[in-house]
């Protein structure tokens, strides 16, 4: 465990000291894996000519780590999901969104605006949607999964890959026990513990990063993974199909944000105001086929994205998805109950 916390706090301190603030013309980005190809940031650095210092992370929590942790002014921009941008704008972390500087902000799909967790978007904008689903090869599990619960069935052992996320899969669990996705109460965060520990001899691997290649390799059979990871995988193997569970399922917002103390401000903006071209969207959704939340940008996706229901999920799902919220000081006993299942 000791081992584990410093290769990790090894790992913040590096990538805070790769972002060289040395020069005007630069702007250091975090995000998640695999959610902008490399050409858009090659041709954003080609137009504007200015450097673009790129970091990954592959959890929300991660995310906070980095950024409480480094330098106030170490980056310019980050994209946390909705229950973070509140839990960064209560702990002063994220700084005031300036939409005057911003030329394509009515591209974005009103849909995705106002939500609960930034009422009038004054510390965020929408750059992706996603949904947590149940991918299954259909060619070795002739069973009919609908449900969380399914996945309890013993023949399953060794073949399901989780994504690396405490709170969707402790979410997971809390629904197939009939609960809210985000219970604080103690006694049902315990039930989902031991739901989640009858669950683990069926787990593979947890892996937030590559889930799909799981599936596409067919190390496993079954993913509860982001649907654009389940989009992929099914465009590689057709046999993979994709399930709503009945118990319902999580809807996640990836922002952009700006952090407190950002150097590079206005590169930020030029960043984002790039990203929400059409144009340029489109190459983000072609390559990560997530859930597109620019209006403009629905007129040029073609019918491989239009048609897969696992990228383009239809708006009465949307609705029907449940968002992570920020639960306070429990997030601790979420820390707990993720301890003794990982």
């Amino acid at each position: 465990m000791k081992k584990i916390v410093l290769l990790t706090l090894i790992s913040i301190l590096l990538t805070a000291c790769n972002f060289d603030n040395s020069k005007d013309n630069v702007v250091n980005i975090l995000n998640w894996s695999s959610y902008i190809p490399d050409v858009v940031i090659r041709d954003f650095e080609k137009e504007t000519n200015i450097k673009v210092n790129y970091g990954t992370y592959s959890s929300n929590e991660e995310l906070l780590a980095k950024i409480s942790s480094a330098k106030e002014g170490t980056y310019d921009l980050i994209f946390p999901s909705d229950y973070m941008i509140e839990l960064m704008k209560n702990r002063d972390l994220i700084t005031t969104i300036d939409k005057s500087k911003l030329t394509n902000l009515n591209n974005i799909n009103p849909n995705y605006l106002n939500l609960s967790y930034d009422y009038g978007n004054n510390y965020s904008l929408p750059f992706l949607a996603a949904t947590v689903v149940i991918a299954v090869n259909t060619e070795n599990i002739k069973d009919n999964i609908t449900s969380y619960n399914d996945l309890l069935n013993p023949k399953y052992q060794n073949n399901i890959v989780l994504i690396d996320d405490q709170r969707i899969i402790i979410g997971m669990a809390l629904l197939a026990l009939g609960y809210d996705m985000n219970e604080t109460d103690e006694t049902k965060l315990k039930q989902a513990k031991e739901w989640l520990l009858k669950l683990k001899n069926n787990v593979k691997a947890f892996d937030s990063d590559s889930p799909k290649t799981f599936l596409i390799s067919k190390e496993v059979d079954i993913g509860v993974l982001w649907n654009a990871e389940a989009a992929i995988a099914m465009e590689e193997n057709s046999n993979i199909k994709t399930i709503y569970p009945n118990e319902g399922f999580a809807l996640s917002i990836d922002n952009f944000a700006i952090p407190k103390g950002s150097k590079n401000q206005d590169n930020a903006y030029k960043f984002i105001d790039y990203i929400l071209r059409p144009e340029v969207m489109q190459k983000i959704i072609e390559s990560y086929p997530y859930k597109n939340v620019n209006k403009e940008t629905d007129k040029l996706l073609d019918s491989n994205y239009l048609n897969n229901n696992a990228a383009n999920i239809s708006d009465k799902m949307i609705k029907n998805g449940i968002l992570v919220k920020n639960i306070g000081s429990f997030v601790k006993d979420y820390d707990k109950v993720w301890a003794q299942i990982k």
